[in-house]
This record gives C-alpha cells, sequence and structure tokens, in this order.
C-alpha cells in the first residue's frame, strides 16, 4: 500500500514519471506569463457574454464547466432565442476535437498514472498549456503533473477574467480598441516559437497552416482546425519514419 503523500512513480520507456507538488509548482510558474494573456482575452469573452444577456453565475459555469475559450466564442456567436442546440452542441464538438489530437499526444506519458490523476489533469487541459507542457517534455521533464499546475493557473485566470468582464462591460463596450481582441492570436504566436526544435518542424507546419488555410476557405465551419491538425501530424509522423 502506498504511504500517504509519497509522489507517484511510474515509468515510461527508460525514464522515470512523477506526479507530485513540485510538477504542479513548476507548472504553474511556468503559466504565470500566460495567465496574463488569456485573462486578456478572457475579458473579450466575459463582455460578450454580457452582450449575449448571460448572467454572471451563467458566464462564470460556462467557463467553469466547459473551460474551452474558443468553443465558447463560438457558442457565443449562435447564442439566439430560442438557443440552436444541435448546431451549438455540434459546432463545438467539431471545433474541439483538436483534444483528441492533444490528448494522445500525452497518452505515453500519462499511461502509468492513475485514472483520478490523469483525467483529473486532461480536465484541465487547453491549448496553452498543452504546448507549454510539451515544449517542457521535450526539454527533459518528466513531472507530469506540470499539466495539472499548468492547466490550474490558466483556469483561474480564466475564470477570473470572465467574472471582471462580464462586470465591467462599460468600460470595454469594444475591445478591439484595447487590442484586447488579438491577445488570443498573440499567445499561440508566442506559443509557437517556443515550440521550434529545427528545421525539421518547418514541413509539417507549412503543410498544416496551408492545408488549414485552404479548409476555412473552402469548408464551413471549424472543420480546418482538426484537418490542418490531422494533416500537419501525418507529414510529421511520415518524416520521423524516414
Amino acid at each position: 500500500m502506498r504511504k500517504p503523500g509519497k509522489p507517484t512513480q511510474t515509468r515510461y520507456g527508460d525514464d522515470l514519471v512523477l506526479f507530485n507538488w513540485t510538477g504542479i509548482w513548476t507548472g504553474a510558474q511556468q503559466s504565470i506569463p500566460i495567465a496574463f494573456s488569456v485573462f486578456a482575452y478572457g475579458l473579450v469573452f466575459g463582455v460578450l457574454a454580457r452582450q449575449a444577456q448571460l448572467s454572471v453565475a451563467e458566464s462564470l459555469l460556462m467557463s467553469g464547466l466547459v473551460f474551452a475559450g474558443a468553443s465558447q466564442f463560438v457558442a457565443l456567436d449562435l447564442w439566439v432565442a430560442p438557443l440552436p442546440m444541435v448546431t451549438i452542441i455540434f459546432t463545438t464538438f467539431v471545433v474541439n476535437l483538436r483534444h483528441l489530437l492533444m490528448g494522445a499526444g500525452l497518452r505515453d506519458w500519462f499511461a502509468g498514472l492513475s485514472i483520478a490523476k490523469a483525467y483529473g489533469s486532461l480536465f484541465f487541459m487547453n491549448d496553452e498549456s498543452w504546448a507549454l507542457t510539451m515544449a517542457a517534455y521535450a526539454r527533459g521533464e518528466r513531472n507530469a503533473a506540470f499539466l495539472l499546475g499548468s492547466g490550474l493557473t490558466v483556469f483561474l485566470a480564466w475564470l477570473s477574467a470572465t467574472f471582471f468582464g462580464r462586470l465591467v462591460v462599460a468600460v470595454l463596450k469594444n475591445p478591439a480598441r484595447w487590442g484586447l481582441d488579438f491577445a488570443f492570436t498573440a499567445v499561440f504566436v508566442a506559443l509557437l516559437v517556443g515550440m521550434w526544435r529545427g528545421k525539421s518542424d518547418f514541413m509539417p507546419w507549412l503543410v498544416a497552416a496551408i492545408v488549414a488555410i485552404l479548409s476555412s476557405i473552402w469548408l464551413p465551419g471549424k472543420w480546418y482546425i482538426l484537418i490542418g491538425g490531422l494533416t500537419g501530424s501525418f507529414v510529421g509522423a511520415m518524416r520521423h519514419e524516414d
């Protein structure tokens, strides 16, 4: 029987994988700059939630239970009376299909963890935390609790931004005037720079970008996210086999 408080230890290949408070703290610390950016565009969501006539409680429930910025913005675009529930559910499902690819990237690393630790961490997985976690793993990080620490930090930033954005609508009637609409894009540009590993990444990234752009032009909805990601992953896998 494991002693109370003893950190989880398992193995991934030849590496020892940990899950403890050190990993949570490390992930939280490294996510603080990202949390400020998430807070910026979280304010935009709060403002739009107010314009969609969601109450403070409803806005916080959406951010807390869904916790997926892109799909929440999409849902607000479709938020009319009566609610087109089937359209909202299907559209957000398509937008979030990218999480299948993200989760697959973590599968082997998390394989030795308990269900509670693995899926408890995955609930807080978001694009930014996933990117930071994968970059940390590439640098040699083997504490799987990194994702949980990062995700919790971003989660708190997103919830607090939703709250303040919902309340200060009078000041932020036009988020674009304050440049907050660009914060979402800026975060991902910065994350891409941090994840660049060299020339081997160029072709998969280029193919993914081209396919995603063409798909966004030719296909309706948000299918370009999944198609671009799958195509880039396929090219990367083929190059790895070579």
